[in-house]
């Protein structure tokens, strides 16, 4: 089993893409680190994702997380997340340190902060306003204290059509350079 990190700040188009990469790979899962976190635990969750996700799966056993729903502000009925040759886990902080050692690459959604937390506001809209005011001086520290874009192995730019994905911080084997030509991701893995 490999896992393979979309971390990149919020707004910045990670579940997108983790959709559109899954979609191109014969629909692999998707593991979105919003259903790991919560209201009370916007980035002190790693010990829940090890415990019922990554240690379940490493052991080669279905793993069972219990997915937060943000608007009822309470964790759900147990979802099961079978083992898989690949699994990608998109979220912001999928590339912190704890969970390095467990992926087999780091994708960055290359936004700059302000451009993805314009987007994600206004992907959420006023609904989700006071959520916003908290949430960006949480995840300022939490990139400055745990940062993941110096680890990427790939570095994914949306274009107007496709992603462009380039070598990231920490390199890749072939150091080629992506380009794709529709709204898919290239064929880079």
């Amino acid at each position: 089993m490999r896992l393979i990190g979309v971390d990149g700040y919020a707004g910045s188009g990670k579940s997108t893409f983790a959709g559109r990469l899954s979609a191109e790979l014969g629909g692999v899962p998707v593991l979105h680190l919003d259903d790991i976190a919560s209201h009370d635990e916007l980035f002190d969750w790693t010990a829940r994702l090890l415990d019922q996700v990554i240690e379940p799966l490493r052991r080669g056993d279905t793993a069972h997380y219990t997915p937060y729903d943000w608007r009822a502000r309470r964790f759900g009925a147990p979802r099961a997340l079978p083992p898989a040759p690949l699994i990608l886990v998109e979220g912001v902080g999928a590339g912190r340190e704890a969970l390095r050692p467990h992926l087999a690459g780091l994708l960055w959604m290359d936004l700059p902060r302000e451009r993805a937390w314009e987007r994600g506001r206004a992907r959420d809209g006023a609904e989700q306003r006071t959520f916003w005011d908290g949430w960006i001086p949480a995840e300022r520290r939490h990139f400055a204290e745990d940062p993941s874009r110096p680890f990427a192995h790939l570095l994914v730019r949306q274009r107007e059509q496709g992603y462009e994905v380039l070598p990231g911080p920490a390199g890749t084997t072939s150091g080629a350079h992506f380009l794709t030509r529709s709204d898919g991701p290239s064929a880079m893995c």
